[in-house]
């Protein structure tokens, strides 16, 4: 056995008895223990001070978002009206709390492009615009325009490529920590201009936490040229999207220095991780891989996200 060919062996054995499994299993079954939950910025901030009942006068609301919000507003399967699979019931809770829901998703003009470095210049040059939507490209009549902006990516917004330089860019374009914290710190520059409108970000989804296998001679050489594995790189991506996250809901984190209450933060993310140290979408639909959150995930958002926007409206002086 010449000497690389008895290199490459020992390469071969080396994965197939230490790296090669990751790549056959879900990777959350092999992550390492994760630091305490961050609290909330809604609790931190003292919103069980106010009541979560319906509020006392109509609210128009709405909602930018792509297909995981789609599911969300959808009723469960079984239930008449505009159904999914992966139905949450959203729009229907909002409605029967005094809210006029409204949205924009893909194939509308202000519906397309929801991605973490979209929002910045589409609230600095569209506001005005995305107040009056009624659906889709379609406007809501005159005088009428909605009081509430809930806003969300997708989740391939999880992938982060990498931690990035400080202060960051705020258009991007690589998704890095650095990159994303300096876009959401613009942002915050839009929303002081407009204190009489509530703005709602839904952190990003997680991803499902299953893995695409790797044939064993494409791990090989991924291990004989130092590169991570496709798992090790989910897992390397999905904790950076949980450090964006964290700083997102931190008392000490994005809104630490706003002083006005018209910025609130859902923390979906948690509610899809069962309020949990996981960084994987523990409601995973289809065969468990789909990073779409089943109906249950979303019932459990809907459960929280109604009487969080019920104490953030009166929080703001809004809701009556």
């Amino acid at each position: 056995m010449t000497m690389r060919i008895r290199e490459i062996w020992l390469a071969a054995v080396a994965v197939a008895a230490a790296g090669a499994t990751l790549t056959f299993v879900q990777v959350k079954e092999r992550l390492e223990p994760m630091k305490e939950r961050v609290p909330t910025s809604h609790q931190a901030d003292g919103f069980a001070g106010y009541s979560s009942a319906p509020v006392d006068r109509k609210l128009g609301l709405v909602f930018l978002h792509h297909s995981v919000g789609e599911h969300w507003l959808a009723d469960p399967e079984g239930v008449a009206g505009n159904a999914h699979g992966n139905g949450g019931g959203l729009r229907r809770a909002l409605e029967s709390n005094g809210y006029r829901v409204r949205d924009a998703t893909y194939g509308s003009r202000l519906g397309e492009k929801t991605d973490l470095f979209d929002w910045q210049p589409k609230f600095a040059d569209h506001l005005e615009e995305v107040l009056h939507i009624a659906h889709q490209d379609n406007v809501l009549p005159e005088g009428e325009r909605s009081q509430i902006v809930l806003f969300k990516s997708c989740y391939p917004n999880s992938y982060f490529k990498a931690q990035g330089s400080e202060p960051g860019n705020p258009n991007g374009p690589e998704l890095t920590v650095a990159n994303a914290k300096a876009s959401f710190r613009a942002l915050l520059q839009v929303f002081a201009r407009a204190p009489e409108t509530l703005f709602v970000f839904v952190t990003t989804p997680p991803v499902a936490g299953g893995t695409p296998r790797e044939r064993l001679g494409k791990v090989l050489v991924k291990r004989l040229l130092g590169r991570p594995l496709a798992a090790e790189r989910l897992i390397q991506q999905t904790r950076l999207a949980r450090e964006f996250r964290d700083w997102i809901i931190a008392p000490d984190g994005w809104l630490a220095s706003y002083a006005l209450k018209n910025v609130v933060v859902f923390d979906y993310y948690d509610v899809l991780t069962k309020h949990s140290t996981s960084l994987f979408l523990e409601y995973p639909s289809g065969d468990g891989r789909d990073s779409h959150p089943n109906t249950l995930g979303n019932q459990a958002a809907t459960a929280e996200f109604v009487p969080f926007l019920n104490r953030a409206v009166r929080r703001m002086g809004l809701g009556g």
